[in-house]
């Protein structure tokens, strides 16, 4: 098998035996990437600075050392000035992808080449023909499926600096791709790539009521977009009713391809589709609204791993429990990863297949006997020797993910943490666990992000019946001595200041030993707090990151917020309560 002449553009039932084959000879598949990658690239500067022209694998493992974004960056920012693409690969850079930001600091530029574009295309049509093995009937009906784009910039240069989702609804791919029964959106082309987040949900989800009747799948990118949606549907659904009724758009509706598309849509009046709409939204409680609304809605399709798992409670609420959650892909903004070939399984055992032609992918291992422990620093040198290839990783184990991009990207840390969970033919499966940075640190202690949302999974159990935890995020306050962990928290119901003393205390007991040690006995970090915040501050905290430049399709709530940040000022500016854990958490040395 020639990699060169891999074939992108497979769909349907050809899409789902390319992934057998593919997953089939995995091994053969990587080894053939990689030789392709060094083909192409090996005159590269950057190659060359370590393999001085040769294409040898050996020689690639042995010279090119294993980086993070700090080491690529310089070249990123050169080409971005205007150097040439051959400083970091063999093709053309036609765009630079900023990444979403909010996982680790500050977006990331990434560099892409046109077939990128294809694999990542590859990909997104393996999605529904692997869903409709097991929900079938998928043809019949509509996708209300929520894709937005948002505004771009460009480089010095003029390369464009594009959200990856943006650059493929921007794309041929999306844009020209032909009729398919399995992808017919009710979203019309035109309100997703408006830019006005505001009138491009607002036309989405009119349209998606429009058609109601017809929608068999419901989603978003992210959970967190999708609860977004509704939360705004609760907002606007009379306004909504309004344009159903009359026939005629809002005024407020100034975008012109929104315009044009929408009066496709509402060509006549219809009362008694309003009215149907307006008896299920007004009503007192929203539990299982989802099913109300869209009645033949089979799944909803989120990311709902990850972070992200702290939405399913809410989902399921809307949902009643009835309609499956599916979380179809692994992606990021340097490349696309794997699938989840078995979509119907719950979120808290969803593992991800990772495609063996998407790049070459290695493996740092963590930890010891399988345990998962962080032996490297972030930035520390990771010895070429340590890593291990797809196919060579252990059942059980841990380890971070590095990859080699045809786009320049070579032995690149992306700073996820997966564990291996099975296999797909000859491709292991993975359960992503969390990203590597370290959210939260005043001493010896370093909480991580899946850390600090297991431990308020837990915690949040002590609200009782009568209150839930709808968002949170948290900082290290040093202001002074001992600093302490400080957790925002959005809680919709009644607060009992007991309760809260409670959920304090068990946050801490379930943070790690180091942190413990440092509360208890080193009196290194003071009584962990938590503020509460009014209602609809996480969602003033998503306009405000988006308002700096973030992508609504992308946003992630960010899990640490910085003292000396809009971010920070904007949740304190809204704390309507603060407790402190009344109780040093247990520590046995």
């Amino acid at each position: 098998m020639d990699v060169m002449k891999l074939d992108y553009n497979y769909k349907g039932e050809n899409a789902l035996k390319e992934l057998d084959r593919i997953t089939s000879k995995a091994a053969e598949v990587q080894d053939n990437i990689l030789c392709g990658i060094l083909e192409r690239n090996k005159d590269t500067e950057y190659l060359s600075k370590y393999m001085k022209g040769s294409k040898d694998v050996l020689e690639f493992k042995r010279s090119v050392p294993i980086i993070t974004y700090k080491d690529i960056y310089p070249y990123i920012q050169r080409i971005a000035n205007g150097e040439d693409s051959s400083l970091i690969t063999g093709h053309p850079i036609t765009e630079i992808l900023c990444s979403s930001g909010t996982s680790a600091g500050e977006p990331k530029l990434m560099p892409t080449i046109s077939e990128d574009l294809d694999r990542r295309t590859f990909l997104y049509n393996l999605i529904i023909p692997i869903v409709n093995k097991y929900i079938p009937g998928l043809d019949k009906g509509k996708a209300m499926y929520l894709n937005f784009v948002k505004a771009e910039t460009s480089t010095p240069c003029g390369l464009p600096i594009r959200a990856v989702l943006t650059s493929y609804y921007k794309s041929k791919h999306f844009q020209c791709r032909p009729y398919d029964p399995f992808n017919d959106l009710t979203s019309p082309i035109q309100t997703i790539l408006c830019e006005d987040s505001n009138q491009s949900m607002y036309c989405q989800l009119l349209a998606g009521l429009i058609h109601r009747h017809k929608v068999m799948r419901l989603g978003a990118v992210f959970a967190s977009a999708f609860l977004r949606a509704i939360s705004y549907l609760e907002k606007k659904w009379s306004q909504l009713c309004e344009d159903i009724r009359t026939g005629r758009l809002n005024p407020m509706i100034t975008d012109p391809g929104c315009q044009i598309a929408m009066s496709c849509l509402l060509t006549s009046p219809n009362p008694e589709l309003a009215s149907e709409i307006e008896e299920i939204c007004r009503r007192s409680s929203w539990k299982g609204i989802l099913c109300q609304l869209w009645p033949k809605a089979k799944f909803i399709e989120a990311v709902v791993t990850g972070s992200m798992a702290q939405y399913i409670p809410a989902l399921e609420f809307f949902s009643q429990g009835k309609i499956p959650l599916v979380c179809p892909m692994y992606a990021s903004s340097e490349t696309y990863f794997g699938v989840n070939v078995e979509p119907l399984s719950k979120p808290s055992d969803v593992v991800f297949t990772l495609l063996p032609n998407m790049c070459y992918f290695e493996f740092i291992p963590l930890g010891k006997n399988g345990t998962l422990s962080f032996d490297l620093d972030d930035d520390e040198q990771v010895p070429c020797d340590k890593v291990v290839d797809l196919v060579n990783v252990k059942l059980g184990r841990y380890y971070e993910l590095v990859v080699t991009t045809f786009a320049g990207l070579y032995r690149y840390r992306i700073g996820d943490v997966l564990q291996v969970a099975g296999f797909y033919k000859e491709a292991p499966q993975f359960r992503f666990i969390c990203r590597r940075n370290v959210v939260l640190s005043i001493d010896l202690d370093k909480t991580n992000e899946e850390d600090l949302h297991r431990s308020i999974t837990l915690a949040k159990k002590k609200l009782g019946s009568n209150a839930f935890l709808a968002e949170y995020t948290s900082y290290a306050d040093t202001s002074s001595v001992p600093g302490h962990y400080v957790l925002f928290w959005e809680i919709q119901g009644h607060l009992e200041p007991k309760l809260m003393e409670e959920c304090c205390v068990a946050v801490e007991e379930e943070l790690d030993y180091i942190y413990r040690q440092c509360r208890t006995k080193e009196r290194s970090i003071g009584a962990l707090e938590i503020r509460v915040v009014k209602p609809g501050t996480f969602e003033k905290l998503m306009d405000l990151i988006i308002s700096q430049g973030g992508s609504f399709n992308q946003y992630k709530t960010p899990r640490c917020v910085k003292s000396n940040s809009a971010t920070f000022k904007l949740l304190n500016g809204h704390v309507t309560a603060s407790f402190f854990s009344p109780r040093d958490p247990t520590w046995v040395p």
